[in-house]
């Protein structure tokens, strides 16, 4: 076993669920090594439904694995009672801009003191495979089989304009700048969302890529992402990196319960 992995894993969880070639191992990877950077003691963990959101059940500590769409607000609950936790939260594309966005917006717009780490594979992964709100136009899942007629979601740009202080994007595939750039959203004061576009071969890559082996996506996902701010994109490329990032945001507190009027 890796030597993070025998340091900080919940062994009684193992094995994992991850499919061969799935980039949540490697995120989970990242978070080791930040982890190991920080101390396990200073962090609180928060996970929705779906795939990413085992990402920290393996880690051994504090963590809870909320309802769908509901880590946000329970994250929230912990960032104002626990101000002295770093609280990350671990969720994914459907999980975070599905059935939970009006939370991610308004967790953006209090700039809350937490991390959002979302998962994006451009698909419902552990529910068999339906369209989310980011695949790209015209992708074809097992709910839109004659291709998506919708736009996706930028959830980057949306936290942004709800105010998010800070806002990131990374892939599963460049492994070290993964954790560069997480390091330095959970080091941020204030919200930071950090949005890790993976790999998913057993449901994105059958269906959206027409191919299920992992290096397949790997080599589409390489191609696709732009770390030069002044390099156009292409259509499908993607920019990579901080994207945003607001020093002076104080994060959000809460009124003393003395000043409040009786």
């Amino acid at each position: 076993m890796n030597p993070l992995a025998e340091k900080y894993f919940r062994k009684s969880a193992l094995p994992t669920i991850f499919c061969p070639g799935c980039g949540d191992g490697t995120v989970l990877h990242a978070m080791l090594r930040v982890i190991e950077k920080t101390g396990l003691e200073n962090y609180a963990f928060v996970s929705g439904i779906g795939c990413s959101g085992w990402i920290p059940v393996y880690i051994n500590t504090d963590v809870i694995h909320a309802l769908h769409g509901r880590a946000i607000p329970v994250a929230t609950g912990l960032a104002l009672s626990m101000p002295d936790k770093k609280i990350v939260v671990f969720t994914g594309d459907g999980d975070c801009c599905g059935i939970g966005g009006n939370h991610l917006i308004h967790a953006a717009r209090r700039n809350i003191d937490m991390t959002v780490v979302m998962i994006n594979n451009y698909i419902y992964g552990m529910t068999g495979g339906q369209v989310s709100p980011s695949p790209p136009a015209g992708s074809k899942t097992k709910t839109s089989p004659y291709g998506n007629p919708e736009r996706p979601f930028d959830a980057a740009a949306l936290v942004q304009a709800a105010g998010a202080a800070f806002v990131a994007r990374e892939t599963a595939v460049a492994p070290l700048r993964l954790e560069k750039s997480l390091s330095a959203a959970i080091r941020h004061q204030g919200f930071s969302f950090m949005e890790v576009i993976t790999q998913c071969p057993t449901q994105a890559g059958r269906n959206i890529f027409g191919d299920g082996k992992p290096q397949t996506i790997y080599h589409a996902l390489k191609k696709a992402a732009v770390s030069q701010k002044d390099v156009p994109l292409e259509s499908g490329q993607f920019r990579v990196g901080i994207l945003h990032a607001d020093l002076a945001s104080p994060p959000y507190r809460p009124p003393l319960a003395s000043a409040r009027p009786i």
